[in-house]
This record gives C-alpha cells, structure tokens and sequence, in this order.
C-alpha cells in the first residue's frame, strides 16, 4: 500500500507539472485536440485578445472565434496601464490580479492566448499578454501560434458567434517576478555603466536612428548603446507565425547568451524580442523594458543617442530599398 501511495503521488506531482510546464507556442491542431476532448471547458482557458491593433474588437470575436474562447480587448481590458504621462505600463499585482480573476483564471489553469494572427505588431498584442502572466508568477500560459487567422483557415467549419458564457471567478494569486522585467532607474545604471549587457531595440530603423518618433515620446533616438533588432524579423510575414526555431537561432544569434535587455517604445514590439528569445530560444537572462523610450524621453536629464545612418548604412539601405 505504501508503494501504490507513493506511485500515487508520484504521478500526481508529474501531472501538476506538466500542467504548469506550458509550451510557449501551441499549433492550432494541438489546440483543436483539446477542444474536441472537452479540456478547453475545464482546465483550459482559451482568452481571444483581439483589439485594436490587429484590426479586431469585441465586436469582431462575436461575428466568429473559436470554440470556448472568452475575450478579453489587450488594449481596453486592463492589461497595460498609463501611469501620468506614460502608456502601455504593466499594471500592479492588485490589478492583474482582478483582471485574471475575472477571466476566470485558476492557480493551475493553462491560459492560451489568441492574436488575430494578421502581422507581428498583433502578435506582439499575445507576447506582452504572456509576459504580463509571467511578471506576475503565472507559468502555465502558451500562445496560439498564427492566432485566429490561422483557425479560420484550418477548421473553418468550426467557428463559434454571439457572447461566451463567463467563467466562475478565479482564485489566481498575482506574485510579481522581477526577473524578467526592469525600470527606469536600472537601466540608467546600465546606461551609465553598460558593461555586457545588451540594449535590444526592437523599433524600426527609422526611429532606431532618431528620424522618427513614436507619438508620445518626447524626442526621437535611442538609448545609448543599444542595438538594432526589428522584431519583426522574428515573423513570417506571408504565413502570419513566427519563423522556424533553425531561422530563429540564427536571427538572434548574437543574443543567446548573456544579459539582454528589451525595449522599444512602450514596450509592446519589445516583447517579441523578449519572448522569442526567452521562451522559445531559453535565454533566461532577458528583461523586458516596459516603459521603454516614452517614458525614458519623459526625464530630459536622461541622456539620448541621435546619431544618424552611416555612410554604410546609407547605401545598404539604398541598394535594399
């Protein structure tokens, strides 16, 4: 009897585990498996986050989404807030909590997020949604990879519409993870004294080399030092995913290892880079610079890096169009 009790909670914790140990990408057929095995009205938790950046809105999932998804707008809902002048902000435990709550969000379930799936800014609406799980302690989460779009062109005959029925309120407790995020006043002590650290700027090259700005910042540039990665180098364009691990590990080739920090404007395109190579490609040492350059242009006492294209840079521009 000791045996069986001990085989008993043996397999229990293994179960738990892997209940928590979440692929940070699933595929549509995975997903469409455990629709059809009935766990998606269990333990999983399906959360539409379409919005305005996709194109998409509330209005948008109830003219079709799929089987037993909730919505949840990324940019009305509560996932980024604004902090005086500063958008797109992590918001506190106290807040993430009740929003995860009010999904309906358990302790143990596996929450999978679903991007329209129609370019790499929309999927980075699903990136910074999973990091935001992530900062605050919640680890069973994974992305649908080519979002809705992919479903829609999958398993047409399987679309749902009209409102979904909510969920019981969770019991999720937010623990935030300061592992993987960083503030202002940290990255101005790397700034002021870099060392191996990287800057990873995931903007475009346009405003990577200050001649354009985002909306809110208060002048364009960089940080000092920092280099240029455009998260969407990351995503197939044509197929709406993001590219194979092969092509993954030699597009970040030079960021696999070390300490990398992410930032971009406010944080949104930023997390791409964060989750391409934290999650997919397992560098652990990577955080995500939420305020990024809005709210670092805020304080004009912090310095800014201007400087313009190289002559170089000027003609690979010039002969890549």
């Amino acid at each position: 009897m000791k045996i069986l009790h001990s085989l008993f909670i043996f397999f229990g914790i293994l179960l738990f585990s892997s209940s928590i140990m979440a692929s940070p990408l699933v595929s549509v057929d995975w997903l469409n498996e455990k629709i059809n095995s009935g766990e998606s009205e269990n333990n999983i938790l399906l959360i539409d986050i379409r919005n305005g950046i996709g194109g998409g809105s509330y209005e948008t999932y109830l003219e079709g989404h799929i089987p037993t998804s909730i919505h949840s707008d990324y940019g009305k809902d509560g996932w980024r807030v604004t902090v005086d002048n500063t958008v797109g902000l992590v918001p506190t435990e106290e807040q993430f909590q009740e929003l995860a709550r009010n999904l309906g969000v358990n302790y143990d379930t596996h929450v999978v997020i679903i991007p329209a799936g129609v370019s790499s800014s929309d999927f980075g609406s699903a990136a910074r949604s999973y990091w935001t799980f992530k900062v605050f302690g919640h680890e069973s989460v994974t992305v649908l990879n080519g979002g809705y779009k992919a479903w829609q062109e999958a398993y047409p005959d399987q679309i749902e519409k009209g409102n979904f029925v909510p969920r019981s309120a969770g019991n999720f407790v937010a623990s935030f993870v300061p592992e993987i995020y960083i503030n202002s006043d940290e990255v101005a002590k790397i700034v002021n004294n870099k060392g191996s650290v990287t800057l990873l700027d995931g903007r475009t090259e346009e405003q990577f080399y200050a001649e354009k700005k985002h909306g809110k910042a208060r002048i364009a540039g960089r940080l000092p030092g920092s280099e240029l990665l455009f998260q969407e180098n990351a995503y197939n364009v044509a197929g709406n995913v993001l590219k194979s691990d092969s092509e993954l590990k030699d597009i970040y080739a030079d960021y696999l290892n070390g300490d990398v920090i992410s930032y971009c404007n406010t944080g949104h395109w930023a997390a791409n880079n964060w989750f391409v190579l934290s999650e997919v490609l397992g560098n652990k040492n990577v955080r995500l610079y939420d305020g990024s350059m809005v709210e670092w242009t805020e304080d004009p006492l912090r310095p800014v890096e201007i400087s313009g294209r190289t002559n170089i840079d000027k003609l690979k521009k010039a002969i890549i169009g």
